[in-house]
């Protein structure tokens, strides 16, 4: 119990940092004045990449809660620190593209317009709210901390699933305009 204390005093303080940090920086890239297409890359292969990207981690999401639902935790967990690496990877490759490229307007109209709005807007807010959550997650279910694990993941898992799903719906939306 003692080594889980001191892993909180390092690791939650470093949680709390990077789900404050990470947001910021998106934010500011979003903003910048100057790109600078770092890979030569045209606009529309990032996202192309983002929603293959957030299509596999709705798969393994899925996937990783029927292999705890089987009690396969050792699967289960394998599945979601893949599902976790591919986020990583995802969000390396959003701030590249945003320090790259300057973001594609969405020229929708109507209804779809709105629609469109709604899922970008739920989707970019829980897209900061997830990053503590899985972070969280993560650490207890790796520390042995089932139980938290278990009550935070309720949480996590639809927020992320959501997360995922939208991410592949704003790039069908966009996908005429890149």
């Amino acid at each position: 119990m003692e080594a889980k204390r001191i892993n909180d005093k390092i690791a939650i303080p470093i949680i709390i940092a990077l789900s404050v940090i990470v947001p910021i920086v998106v934010i500011v890239l979003m903003n910048l004045n100057n790109r600078v297409n770092l890979l030569g890359l045209d606009v529309g292969s990032f996202p192309f990449f983002h929603a293959v990207i957030n299509a596999a981690t709705v798969v393994l999401l899925f996937t990783g809660y029927r292999l705890v639902k089987k009690g396969d935790q050792r699967m289960h967990k394998n599945v979601m620190l893949t599902a976790f690496g591919l986020s990583v990877v995802f969000l390396v490759s959003y701030v590249i593209s945003k320090i790259s490229h300057d973001p594609v307007p969405y020229g929708g109209e109507g209804i779809l317009r709105n629609l469109y709005f709604f899922i970008l807007v739920t989707h970019i807010v829980l897209s900061g709210i997830i990053i503590p959550l899985v972070l969280f997650t993560i650490y207890r279910g790796i520390t042995g901390q089932y139980e938290k694990h278990k009550k935070i993941a309720r949480w996590t898992f639809p927020i992320w699933m959501y997360v995922a799903v939208t991410g592949v719906l704003v790039y069908v939306f966009m996908m005429p305009y890149y």
